[in-house]
């Protein structure tokens, strides 16, 4: 699903959420009445690698909120291939620009923010851990796809034979690829039937 349906189809009375080169921001109205309230949205598309660039900010969209908008809700919206793979994101320190995310999300948090994640598309690994899966609740569309990496990427990454990874897998559920796995680690709620609206 491309996120111009997705925000249209939760905020029906309107947004002003706009993409500037993968990374998503802007606010919509959510609820009817006199329970209508204003949403603060961050997030990702097109399956966007998380370099250091889209996690700065992210980061400075969620303190924006925080002293803009004190006790607003933020959705975080995920669609990512993971964290980035580049000698430069990583000489630059990637983790603690992914680390500085999370913190300011657990801020907001500890500030009167309701934080919540809503998988629409792609999550997996490093990119996920520090945005939707902190949240206060996460939530995926039935078509969206949560994973880690997948045991072949892991046996080149950590020189470990992939049988032997394979093995693993088996004996611990915390090293095994399925998204079934993930979503009860991160408490992920499917949204078929649920309406994640009124958790705000």
């Amino acid at each position: 699903m491309d996120w111009q349906t997705l925000a249209n189809g939760l905020f029906p009375d309107g947004h002003d959420i706009v993409e500037n080169g993968n990374f998503l921001s802007g606010s919509g109205r959510a609820g009817a009445g006199p329970d209508a309230q204003t949403v603060a949205v961050i997030g990702t598309t097109d399956h966007a690698p998380i370099g250091i660039e889209i996690a700065l900010a992210q980061a400075q969209a969620v303190l924006r909120t925080v002293r803009e908008h004190p006790g607003r809700p933020i959705l975080i919206l995920v669609d990512t291939q993971g964290q980035r793979l580049r000698h430069r994101d990583e000489m630059l320190g990637i983790n603690s620009y992914m680390a500085h995310l999370g913190k300011c999300i657990d801020f907001a948090r500890r500030q009167g923010h309701k934080v919540l994640g809503l998988v629409y598309d792609q999550a997996l690994s490093g990119g996920f851990i520090t945005s939707g899966l902190i949240a206060d609740a996460c939530f995926a569309l039935p078509q969206a796809t949560i994973r880690v990496m997948g045991l072949p990427a892991m046996a080149r990454i950590t020189k470990v034979p992939e049988e032997r990874l394979t093995e693993l897998a088996r004996e611990n559920p915390c090293s095994r690829p399925a998204p079934r796995i993930t979503c009860a680690w991160a408490d992920c709620r499917r949204c078929g039937n649920t309406n994640w609206r009124r958790r705000w």
